[in-house]
């Protein structure tokens, strides 16, 4: 089955900024993934861009069964 999930970003321990990418749900987060479709950096500075999602390709990777994460789900529904 075909997910779309947060996947933290690799860097600093503390950083809370997520890419979200849609996967094999079988796979381990952080392996290989199929697909970039965004990010979300909830604690983004004035002149950078606090949430970017791709909502053409969220909307085609759903049509083909892709399942989204509760929190993704959120998201894309403000």
């Amino acid at each position: 089955m075909v997910t779309i999930r947060p996947e933290r970003d690799a860097g600093r321990a503390t950083s809370l900024s997520t890419t979200w990418v849609v996967t094999d749900s079988r796979k381990r987060q952080g392996g290989l993934s199929l697909e970039h479709v965004g990010f979300f950096n909830p604690i983004a500075r004035r002149s950078e861009p606090k949430l970017k999602l791709d909502l053409p390709r969220i909307d085609y990777w759903v049509s083909k069964g892709a399942q989204q994460s509760d929190r993704v789900r959120t998201l894309v529904a403000s």
